[in-house]
Parts: structure tokens; sequence; C-alpha cells
């Protein structure tokens, strides 16, 4: 391999949603840094198979209200 032209690799701790911590090795950052992840697989729906309904300043509400469904 040619000296200079590779990142560092080195070992990070990546913090899942759940506050739970492992080590892994990376080119993320420097050495001992954290990596703190806002969607993993313990909280995101496409692996959990739970949907949750985001009502951001009440547009579900409205929409619910308007066309009187119940989602």
């Amino acid at each position: 391999m040619k000296k200079g032209i590779h990142p560092n690799y080195h070992t990070i701790k990546v913090i899942m949603t759940d506050n739970s911590v492992f080590e892994t090795r990376s080119t993320y950052g420097k050495d001992g840094d954290s990596l703190r992840l806002e969607v993993d697989p313990k909280s995101h729906a496409v692996w959990t198979g739970v949907r949750k309904l985001v009502d951001t300043a009440g547009q579900v509400s409205k929409f619910k209200n308007r066309y009187n469904i119940d989602l």
C-alpha cells in the first residue's frame, strides 16, 4: 500500500438510541471519539415493524378532523 494516502483507521464508540454502547473500528473522527446514532435497528420502523405517527404542529389532527377518519 502507498504511504500517506489512506485514512486513519482507529477505534471509536458507537452510542445507540437506547444509550447502549459498543466499540468498532472506523475512519470516523479521531481515536476514542463517539458516534451518537439518531436512527438504528433498535428504533427504526423498517427493522422493528412498529410504526409511529409523528404529529408535527397538529397536522395529523387537522387531517383526521377534516376528513373524519381514524388513522
